[in-house]
């Protein structure tokens, strides 16, 4: 069952230095309560194709000790699997002081998509496991999987090949993350890229469940989240679904009209959708949503809550005043026109 967040939403910056694929394609970790050797790391990926090992480099946030995994010789994907002896840099480093860890995060090393706050974010919003701030403070060090198409390729390598498919990248990482949480130290899974944290049981079950059922485990690669707009609004909305080619999803809402659980539905649906046909939905189109009535989307350039990221936010068309927030935050300064307000109420 989902709760309200004690916090209220805060409008993320209209304009904010937003990493994308490049470099590393995906990324994701496994948490540790201990130093992990890459000896270690390689014997859990026995079951892989694992194509040599390298030393770390001087700088611990470029990559420790890793081992190089093959993904797709046809594409020349692979997975760099490094063990960090250091705790997750939540705040992705000052250029001033920390300049090494920060040039890191603007490279793409710790997740193509991870934002400042990310980790601290996932255990305010973990809730189905509520013991998740708890664990993730035990955290000492990280193991670290980087997917890219250009390691050890010349410099015409192209970062995205013509055949790039991110769910088998993502379904692959999976694998790779059953493995290491087998290792002794692992405490938990956590994706920087979907703000996403989950124990061993919460990992397996949801890839269980999806191989049972025909699913892609979207609850795996992103989190769904739930904040206070006012006293009245309620705004919960997916991180993550840019791993997958998709603008995420919100939904704005008065919280006493509709139930939390239905609101989370109708995001995970509409996020599949969006996977599964390629569709693109355009400003003032509906779904059928929560409530039984339609809900209208409109295109946003940023989310209303922190990460900076593209939305489509959802709104029911009943006969409730839209906040203003919800009408204009994210959208570009040049689109800021009063007039040109989008009309997201169904007055």
């Amino acid at each position: 069952m989902l709760g309200i967040a004690t916090t209220s939403a805060t409008s993320a910056p209209t304009k904010a230095r937003v990493m994308a694929k490049g470099i590393f394609t995906q990324g994701v970790c496994v948490l540790l309560d201990r130093p992990v050797s890459i000896a270690e790391v390689a014997s859990a990926l026995s079951d892989f194709e694992v194509l040599g090992i390298r030393e770390e480099s001087e700088e611990w946030a470029m990559g420790g000790a890793s081992a190089l995994v093959m993904f797709d010789e046809a594409t020349g994907g692979t997975v760099t699997v490094d063990t960090v002896d250091h705790e997750w840099p939540d705040g992705m480093g000052d250029p001033q002081t920390e300049f090494m860890v920060f040039g890191a995060w603007s490279m793409g090393h710790f997740g193509p998509f991870a934002y400042p706050g990310g980790l601290d974010r996932a255990e305010q919003q973990s809730w189905a496991w509520r013991d998740a701030p708890e664990v993730v403070e035990r955290h000492r060090g990280f193991v670290r999987l980087r997917t890219s198409y250009v390691i050890g390729k010349g410099e015409d390598a192209k970062c995205l090949p013509e055949e790039y498919d991110p769910i088998a990248e993502l379904q692959f990482n999976n694998k790779l993350v059953q493995a290491l949480l087998n290792l002794e130290g692992a405490l938990c899974y956590y994706n920087p890229n979907g703000e996403v944290l989950l124990d061993q049981d919460s990992f397996r079950n949801s890839l269980n469940y999806g191989w049972a059922n025909e699913l892609l485990p979207l609850d795996i690669w992103s989190n769904v989240r739930l904040f206070n707009i006012d006293e009245t609004w309620a705004l919960m909305d997916t991180v993550g679904n840019w791993q997958l080619e998709v603008p995420d999803i919100e939904a704005c809402f008065v919280v006493d009209d509709y139930e939390v659980n239905d609101v989370a539905n109708f995001l995970r649906n509409a996020s599949n959708y969006l996977v599964q046909s390629g569709a693109i939905i355009n400003d003032g189109e509906t779904m059928d949503g929560p409530g039984d009535i339609r809900w209208a989307a409109i295109q946003f350039e940023n989310g209303i809550c922190d990460p900076p990221r593209e939305t489509l936010r959802f709104v029911p068309l009943d006969d409730h005043k839209v906040p203003k927030i919800v009408e204009t935050s994210g959208r570009a300064e040049e689109d800021q026109d009063d007039d040109d307000e989008p009309e997201l109420s169904g007055d």
